[in-house]
């Protein structure tokens, strides 16, 4: 099976040295018996660059740019911590990823081009590399009818299909730095392509597994 996980930065960048080798352990656990990619966000440390950049002046994608090095150096640690199984150097290219998982099981890499965000990256890795499965494991568990951080009304939607989802995510303001469950972009691929994907809550480590075997508790994207 080939897997391709969008890892939200903020997910990452929370963990201390144990909690990165918990991830690790739980990637290389599912490497055993399944080819997977993983494609780290940029999380706080790309917020913050991106919001001085803006005060300063950047253009959109400059701060584009700079998004994507914060996502490399989150991905370069979690690579680190994976401790030889997925490689150091981090692949700047879908063709870089794809050459990788040749030698390694775990292939671990940050962003690509100005104007993608992580879970665009891995939709379109999905696609490339022919993904049985995306799992977008972020800092929410699922996707709501609409911000349940804002609101309290807020219904986690278990099941729905790649058209809805595309059709929700086309309402969301698509800039660097932008934070939503799945951005409209990721959304038209997977509605394109007709990936299964998963949306889980990537803070807890044992939903990356979940995600893989129904288990989870997080929403469900398929046709």
């Amino acid at each position: 099976m080939i897997i391709v996980y969008s890892l939200g930065g903020s997910v990452i960048a929370a963990q201390d040295s144990a909690g990165l080798k918990r991830y690790a352990e739980t990637l290389r656990e599912i490497s055993r018996d399944n080819q997977i990619y993983v494609v780290v966000g940029g999380g706080a440390l790309a917020r913050e660059c991106i919001g001085r950049a803006r005060e300063v002046g950047a253009s959109e994608a400059l701060c584009d740019s700079i998004g994507i090095l914060a996502t490399r150096m989150n991905a370069a640690l979690l690579a680190a911590a994976l401790s030889g199984a997925a490689p150091f150097r981090v692949p700047e290219s879908y063709d870089d990823a794809l050459d990788a998982s040749k030698t390694y099981r775990i292939v671990v890499m940050g962003g690509v081009s100005p104007g993608q965000t992580t879970d665009a990256v891995a939709a379109i890795l999905a696609e490339h590399a022919r993904a049985n499965l995306l799992v977008i494991a972020t800092s929410v568990n699922g996707v709501y009818t609409s911000d349940p951080e804002k609101d309290l009304q807020a219904v986690k939607i278990p099941r729905m299909s790649p058209k809805d989802l595309a059709r929700m995510m086309s309402q969301i303001e698509l800039k660097a730095g932008s934070r939503s469950p799945v951005d409209p972009l990721a959304a038209k691929i997977i509605e394109r392509s007709h990936i299964p994907t998963v949306v889980v809550d990537g803070r807890d480590v044992a939903n990356l597994i979940r995600a893989m075997d129904g288990t989870h508790d997080g929403t469900e994207i398929r046709s």
